[in-house]
């Protein structure tokens, strides 16, 4: 994520530009000096510092290892890494970067989350009922992405709200529990989410709520890209 997706630099849709340009089909490939350890059937099948990593458009970020870091798990040549060799995600049962468990890829080192407290208006409606309007509000910036606007449940209509089954990861903030809005019978289903035990780094927006402007009616005043 964020160089190679969403409008990061060495996506498909880049946000600004490179002057020259880059080529089609660039790759960056780094150094990536944190411990990197795969268990797999409660097994430690993989312990390494000797990490590259590797932003190739159109693939999730990837870790490369040295071959004999890897030893019998399924692995191929990093031809973008010379020397080093990829190994597929679920070859093993769970990643670990630093003590910390992994979900889906990597996490990204130019991936950051901004959350700032902020005065911008947040009105949600759904079935003509009101459930948000209030200018305190926090924006999440996050590299790549679209800004969002988390609101404290004080602000919320929280009785028009509940939780549903759908759950998400993110590598930077953490798992999200998603909420369904109930009014006067007309159910909009995951409508909201929320991250009751973010990571450290967003810690300010622990609980509080952002909503899917495709679901209901959510004006939100954010930043528009010239662009």
């Amino acid at each position: 994520m964020t160089l190679t997706a969403g409008r990061g630099p060495l996506s498909a849709d880049p946000a600004g530009w490179f002057s020259p340009p880059l080529p089609d089909g660039a790759v960056y490939a780094e150094p990536h000096p944190r411990r990197v350890v795969a268990v797999r059937a409660g097994r430690t099948v993989l312990d390494t510092e000797d990490v590259v990593m590797v932003h190739r458009r159109g693939h999730p970020l990837s870790y490369a290892f040295r071959p004999d870091a890897v030893a019998d798990l399924p692995h191929e040549p990093a031809a973008e890494a010379p020397g080093y060799v990829y190994v597929p995600w679920d070859a093993v049962d769970t990643w670990f970067e630093e003590g910390r468990e992994l979900v889906h890829y990597p996490p990204n080192p130019y991936h950051r989350v901004d959350c700032r407290p902020t005065e911008r208006g947040l009105r949600v409606t759904v079935a003509g009922t009101v459930l948000v309007d209030t200018r305190r509000t926090v924006a999440v910036f996050e590299t790549a992405l679209a800004p969002v606007l988390y609101v404290d449940p004080a602000h919320v209509r929280v009785d028009a709200l509940r939780p549903s089954a759908t759950t998400s990861y993110c590598n930077y903030k953490g798992w999200a529990t998603y909420w369904s809005a109930v009014v006067d019978g007309a159910v909009v289903e995951d409508l909201a989410w929320s991250y009751a035990e973010p990571f450290a780094e967003c810690a300010v927006i622990a609980g509080f709520f952002s909503f899917d402007a495709t679901r209901a009616e959510v004006r939100a005043e954010l930043p528009v890209s010239p662009v």
